[in-house]
């Protein structure tokens, strides 16, 4: 059994899959076999929250300073910043993406670990509670929830494994996160990172396998307190099913179907037009599309659409597609044979529904999973590439003649994850970033987070918040300290 086929990490060891099963892990680029893992199942699950719950009850971690919580965090933030190169590479390699696009990963899950540091040790001990008398000291403090499931995406596997890790460990919890089975291998990494920084064994558990049995499994636990999971809304339904038996905490981040909207005012200059459109290719084609805050819904007034659209055609044509290694690519390509086949069928529907390809719509010649950056004009709310999410290189294009019309056709969606107003009018930028129902909004800007602010959606976008204090607050119970400092008969009772 080799090194890389030992990606079960339990209690502080690595290990094989009690079954045995591999899994080959595919490079999106040309479709070869790059690396093996484990394929965990049932009893790889229950050992792995075994050993969590162990560390939890019996442990030291919950019952840690918050100082000695903060300086680990710190510390897994300086390993990041000396492995970057190398987790940035594994990073694009495994999920597709261009080496910068891997390297700004990087940076920004060493962002979130020192986010949460600072935000724990800047804490104070507690909220007293006016009891509204002398004789009585009562405070609100916040514990540990537990074990916790972490269940990530295969599109960001290494930051959004940080956006949930980085919380949980800062609370005092333990856990068992099982990345996705098609890009498990920078949350590998992380482990073992974690584990170099000094993390107590058993806090920090991995299973790599799939969904349908580590997920659930995880999901349905007794002994897991909360399960957080990032993904697509099918699945996370199913989480919240399985959770419901054991009345266990949720947290979902399932997607968006997301707005970018643009005012003819914002193109007035050639410098503003220049903006708009380069922001909306960014919106749109970053990662392939394959982003769940993706603006893939360009919703432009209706005078500006055909100087728009045609600029941004002529600009999607000549995006550079490469592996994410290759000097001058600039997008890469999609996961897997089965993403790219998805977003074919998106398209070819879109057509024959109506709408008009204006860039793209083909794979490119050669191998790999590649898909060209496409523009769909002319479509409506009526189509299904408008309704659902692609999560792949294609950006829809609607018009509006009215503000009440661009913010009913923003708010059009079961999703409410983000969403961009782009105009010179700041009082009409106040009242569209003000009406729209998504949990990130941006004006004159597209992508753009901070670890400070919180992360998550409206509607079928999810429940929950990554990131913030309400981020902390996800992997946290309250609970209430009543103290009589004079204590006396109530004399309720006669006796």
């Amino acid at each position: 059994m080799s090194a890389a086929q030992q990606t079960i990490h339990v209690g502080g060891e690595w290990r094989p899959a009690v079954s045995g099963a591999t899994r080959d892990i595919i490079d999106p680029a040309d479709a070869s076999v790059f690396a093996v893992v484990s394929e965990g199942g049932v009893a790889d699950t229950d050992d792995a929250v075994a050993a969590a719950r162990a560390a939890f009850d019996d442990g030291s971690w919950p019952r840690t300073s918050v100082a000695e919580r903060a300086d680990l965090l710190r510390r897994v933030a300086t390993l990041l910043e000396r492995d970057r190169e190398t987790i940035g590479a594994l990073e694009s390699q495994d999920a597709g993406k261009t080496l910068e696009e891997g390297r700004v990963d990087v940076d920004c899950v060493r962002d979130a670990f020192r986010y949460f540091a600072d935000l724990v040790m800047n804490e104070s001990g507690g909220r007293v509670v006016d009891a509204g008398t002398d004789e009585v000291h009562s405070v609100v403090v916040h514990e540990p929830v537990g074990v916790c499931a972490l269940i990530t995406p295969w599109n960001y596997p290494l930051l959004q494994a940080s956006w949930k890790i980085a919380p949980a460990l800062a609370a005092g919890n333990t856990f068992v996160i099982k990345p996705s089975e098609i890009t498990p291998l920078t949350t590998v990494a992380l482990i073992g990172l974690l584990m170099e920084a000094g993390l107590p064994q058993g806090v920090a558990n991995l299973v790599t396998g799939a969904g349908a049995t580590v997920g659930a499994r995880l999901a349905e636990h007794p002994d897991v307190d909360l399960v957080s999971f990032t993904g697509g809304l099918t699945s996370g339904t199913k989480v919240a099913r399985a959770a419901a038996d054991t009345v266990k905490k949720v947290a979902l981040e399932l997607g968006g179907k997301n707005p970018n909207v643009v005012f003819a005012d914002a193109c007035a200059t050639d410098e503003g037009f220049d903006t708009a459109v380069d922001q909306a290719l960014n919106a749109a084609f970053i990662h392939s599309g394959q982003v769940c805050s993706a603006g893939s819904r360009l919703i432009v007034e209706e005078s500006l659409r055909d100087r728009f659209v045609t600029e941004l055609a002529r600009r999607a044509e000549r995006i550079r597609l490469g592996r994410g290694t290759d000097p001058g690519a600039e997008c890469g390509p999609l996961v897997s044979e089965q993403q790219l086949a998805k977003t074919e069928d998106f398209v070819a529907s879109a057509i024959a529904e109506g709408a008009v390809l204006r860039a793209g719509g083909e794979r490119p010649e050669g191998p790999g999973y590649f898909y060209r950056p496409t523009v769909l004009d002319r479509c409506d709310r009526r189509m299904r590439v408008v309704r659902e999410e692609v999560f792949g290189p294609v950006l829809t294009v609607e018009t509006f003649r009215t503000e009440e019309e661009a913010v009913t056709l923003a708010n059009d969606t079961e999703y409410g994850l983000a969403g961009a107003v782009w105009t010179a009018d700041a009082g009409r930028a106040r009242r569209v970033a003000g009406r729209l129902r998504h949990g990130t909004v941006w004006i004159n800007d597209f992508h753009p987070y901070l670890p400070q602010a919180e992360w998550g959606g409206f509607g079928k976008s999810g429940i929950g918040r990554e990131l913030g204090p309400t981020g902390l607050a996800e992997y946290r119970e309250a609970k209430h300290i009543y103290q009589n400092l004079a204590p006396r008969p109530v004399r309720w009772f006669a006796g």
